[in-house]
């Protein structure tokens, strides 16, 4: 093989994987098949087989462990990524991804996640691309080809319509063929044609069937499609050992415990499953392990990216996916001229990197954008903070800047394992009170973690506990917290990652260190993940407001930074609402009214509502951007760096607004009633104007766009090119993103109003001019049809819009679509 689906060692026989199969007897080849350990495939020796490692990867590569002290490149999330609309871009933080994993010893990347924004509610937005199933695909596509061209494998999850949290593990998808073909299997579609290797079946089931048995994995993902890599179950998503085995899934994740591991051998030996299936599961696991170099002698991988090098990207992802939503004049600032800045907000000091959930990672070290702005103005301009009210946020865990290690006066706490009498088994000081997966010493009963935390002001202190089971707190000997809590979810996320966290409050003093311990004892099935919190008093509101006020009126520009929450944005969850607390609101509002040139950044992996968008000088909307958060934003607001991204989601003004908004399933249904008119499509369907459309995204110069040109005529299943002339009419380089959409308005089937068809991107200096090349593929003009059971394309003539995004058209034209020659696929 030598196409993107990747090359055989040389050394093995020409078809070398049949002998190995052969060699198996039945026990041997479902060990292959059910996960060693929680990461890790079975190794056999005896044909040359060593294990597989996989690790989650959306955000980074966090490994196989969650330890604060093995630290991980972090990107701007997914959401972050599908704004670039920069697929050269993507292909390059594919390759970092995979020098992270080479790093680690990792060959499996658990992503891209390729499911998409079909409500503005969905928790998991951060992880996610886009609304667009051509833009998501895109993206993906170049996510997918720059990790596996180092020889690490990426992972097309979650197959399919895992779009939404509530329920997730159990809610069944209704959804019509022709919308599941045309907009939620697309994405995948174009993942298998990039030559992904594997493919992630989801927790979810479609039509009645869970996706880890469902006939999809068959046709059209192995037939039509045909991937020839292997189809893993998201982790413990087989619930049964005989109905997955029949159906076309490869690999049961995690190990050693599933009903693979239990009963698929005596289902075969019964003639429930027959043996061929797994043998053909067996040839496909081979298949993965010759391509990331675990079977035979492998060949050395190549190293992974210098530090420097790594960072240096990340910060230039950060400028690249970041959306300048409005823009008064104020954006760039001048860095030689602005005298003094206020940067107002908690989440200046306290940024949100990542969104939650299990794809998080630990980074090395973040720059929060207080931090960027400082180092950007250090020498040329003063730079003032004020916090502002308080969020609601809940308490962050324990760290290095907060809390000692009571045993060695280091930063960090005290992980103790402690028998059922209270005997200390082992302990080691850790550097995060958020220690998902402690090292457990045989015969632990309890969980404790001590600290001597600095309280930096006086008053009552919140301090929580996350975990499941009977927790204390004691704030130097005298219990605040004893209690409980039954774990009643089998989500892993939220039962391993994300448990929730109990709080009480005491009252500190500023400058005498607090003796903090933490109690969990462990229960079966509720995991050992254990979280020590705390967080100051709530300043008070009056007064922190003016303050903030204060400072604005004082400064010659103002950067108000504001965001959601770990209550808002988080897997296991979706979302009820999209505003922002209170206390956001009124501070945006405030310092825009005391300084006319207010900057307001937002914070989020998602939508969010900006009441106040009018009311500010510029909007930039930074999503969760990663390690280099800081870094990358300071380059946009003073003028280093363009803001380079164009929304790959369209935002309402008010949650009331959005046309499609429901993911609560009803008696375990969610219908998919819109169809597939998800995103700009429902926008236009309802003829209502949101906020920002899909494609806005403003630079620091301005555009003018000529005439568009396009094929009069071209053949069904032929791509073509449209070729618009622009010319940069502003006082700077830019970058223009040209976007094409389709419209068919007198079609004999149903359509969207228009569809995001391509797009390119062009450079041109001040006064210069390109011409901007968007090849428009031909799925873009193909229709499933449920009756015949093949794409079909509707002969006639097609409205081509060019413009900035969904709602700014600058220029139409027609081309006409001929039949599908003879010979010739649709």
């Amino acid at each position: 093989m030598t196409d993107e689906r990747g090359t055989l060692p040389d050394d093995l026989p020409d078809d070398p994987l049949d002998p190995l199969v052969e060699k198996l007897d039945l026990e041997r080849k479902v060990r292959l098949l059910t996960g060693a350990t929680t990461w890790r495939t079975a190794a056999d020796a005896a044909i040359g087989l060593r294990e597989i490692v996989c690790s989650d990867g959306p955000a980074g590569i966090r490994g196989e462990t969650w330890d604060e002290r093995r630290t991980s490149s972090l990107l701007p999330s997914a959401s972050a990524l599908g704004a670039t609309w920069d697929e050269p871009l993507l292909r390059r933080l594919g390759g970092l991804l995979a020098a992270e994993a080479l790093r680690k010893g990792v060959d499996v990347v658990l992503a891209p996640t390729l499911n998409l924004h079909r409500t503005p509610l969905g928790g998991r937005h951060f992880e996610c691309f886009s609304e667009d199933p051509e833009l998501t695909a895109r993206t993906g596509a170049a996510l997918i080809r720059g990790i596996q061209e180092h020889g690490v494998a990426a992972t097309a999850k979650h197959f399919v319509a895992n779009d939404s949290e509530t329920d997730r593990l159990r809610v069944d998808v209704r959804i019509s063929e022709r919308t599941l073909r045309e907009v939620y299997l697309a994405p995948f579609e174009a993942a298998v044609d990039a030559g992904v290797w594997v493919v992630m079946a989801g927790y979810n089931s479609v039509g009645g069937t869970t996706m880890t048995a469902h006939p999809l994995l068959a046709e059209p993902l192995k037939g039509e499609w045909g991937f020839d890599g292997v189809a893993v179950s998201d982790w413990a998503a087989v619930r049964t050992a005989e109905e997955p085995a029949r159906a076309a899934l490869d690999l049961a994740m995690p190990g050693p415990a599933s009903p693979w591991a239990t009963d698929l051998a005596e289902a075969v030996r019964d003639g429930r499953v027959p043996e061929s299936a797994v043998d053909e599961k067996v040839r496909r696991l081979l298949r993965l392990a010759a391509r990331v170099g675990a079977l035979g002698d492998a060949p050395r991988r190549r190293p992974p990216l210098p530090g420097e090098g790594a960072r240096r990207l990340l910060r230039e992802a950060v400028a690249a996916g970041a959306v300048l939503l409005r823009n008064d004049g104020v954006l760039p600032l001048d860095p030689a001229g602005v005298g003094t800045v206020a940067v107002i907000g908690e989440h200046a000091a306290s940024p949100r990197v990542q969104g939650g959930g299990s794809a998080g990672v630990f980074p090395s070290a973040v720059v929060t954008p207080l931090a960027g702005i400082r180092a950007c103005l250090r020498g040329r301009g003063r730079v003032t903070y004020t916090a502002g009210p308080s969020t609601d946020a809940p308490p962050e865990p324990l760290d290095t800047r907060r809390s000692t290690e009571p045993r060695s006066g280091e930063p960090g706490v005290l992980l103790r394992c402690l028998d059922a009498e209270g005997n200390e088994l082992r302990a080691e000081r850790r550097l995060s009170g958020r220690l998902l997966e402690p090292d457990l010493a045989p015969g632990t009963h309890t969980v404790e973690i001590r600290a001597l935390l600095r309280p930096e002001t006086t008053g009552a202190w919140t301090f929580g506990v996350g975990g499941f089971g009977r927790m204390t707190i004691e704030v130097d000997g005298r219990v605040i917290l004893d209690g409980t809590h039954p774990c009643e979810t089998d989500d892993p996320a939220i039962v391993h990652v994300t448990p929730p966290l109990h709080t009480a409050q005491a009252h500190v003093e500023r400058g005498r260190h607090v003796h903090l311990v933490a109690r969990r004892e462990l229960v079966p099935g509720a995991g050992r993940a254990t979280i020590v919190a705390a967080a100051p008093p709530r300043r008070d509101p009056d007064q922190a407001l003016a303050e903030a006020v204060a400072a604005a009126r004082a400064a010659d520009a103002v950067i108000v930074v504001v965001g959601t929450t770990e209550h808002d944005e988080t897997e296991g969850y979706d979302r009820t609402e999209l505003s922002l607390d209170d206390a956001q609101n009124d501070l945006v509002r405030a310092v825009a009214a005391a300084n006319p040139r207010t900057v307001a950044v937002v914070n989020s992996g998602g939508p969010v509502e900006l009441p106040w968008r009018d009311e500010v000088a510029a909007v930039l909307l930074g999503w969760f951007p990663g390690q280099e958060a800081g870094a990358g934003l300071a380059d946009v607001l003073f003028g280093r760096r363009e803001p380079g991204g164009r929304l790959p989601t369209t935002w309402a003004a008010r949650l009331a607004e959005a046309p499609v908004t429901r993911t609560r399933p009803v008696d375990g249904r969610l219908d998919y009633e819109e169809g597939p008119h998800i995103g700009h499509r429902a926008w236009l369907r309802a003829g209502t104007r949101p906020a920002y459309w899909f494609g806005h995204g403003l630079g620091y110069t301005t555009w003018e766009y000529g005439e568009a040109a396009a094929p009069a005529r071209i053949d069904a299943g032929s791509a073509f090119t449209v070729r618009v002339p622009v010319r940069n009419t502003g006082t700077r380089p830019g970058r223009e993103v040209v976007q094409v959409y389709l419209a068919r308005p007198d079609s004999a089937v149903e359509r969207p109003v228009r569809w995001y068809a391509g797009h390119t991107a062009v450079h041109a200096e001040a006064g210069g001019s390109a011409v901007a090349e968007v090849v428009v593929g031909p799925r873009a003009l193909r229709h499933w049809s449920p009756e015949d059971g093949a794409w079909r394309v509707e002969p006639g003539t097609y409205r081509l819009l060019v413009g900035r995004s969904a709602g700014a058209v600058e220029h139409e034209t027609d081309v006409t679509v001929g039949p599908v020659p003879e010979g010739r696929d649709a």
